[in-house]
């Protein structure tokens, strides 16, 4: 299975554990502008996934399980899903491998 994890630069960032394997990392980008970076990892086994809201200082570590994710059969099935998730009629966005 497959999932898509999300950070926002100065927001959050969400860390790679051990039961993940990224395999593609794309930045978002809203009219040239970068907003979130998305990264489809293969899901090996149930995890915690670490999810660090960097708006607090100290930042704040968050241990999300995997169970709450969203999954996908396949990267391309991932894929389709960002793209459906980042396009927004005629507006200027843009998937960028990274």
């Amino acid at each position: 299975m497959y999932v898509i994890l999300t950070s926002k630069d100065g927001l959050f960032r969400t860390e790679i554990v051990d039961g993940l394997r990224p395999l593609a990392a794309y930045d978002y980008l809203f009219y040239g502008t970068k907003k979130a970076t998305f990264v489809i990892a293969e899901l090996l086994k149930e995890t915690k996934i670490k999810v660090i809201d960097e708006a607090w200082s100290p930042p704040i570590v968050n241990e999300v399980p995997s169970k709450f994710l969203e999954r996908f059969a396949t990267p391309e099935l991932a894929y389709r899903e960002l793209e459906h998730l980042t396009t927004f009629g005629h507006m200027d966005t843009k998937l960028r491998k990274s």
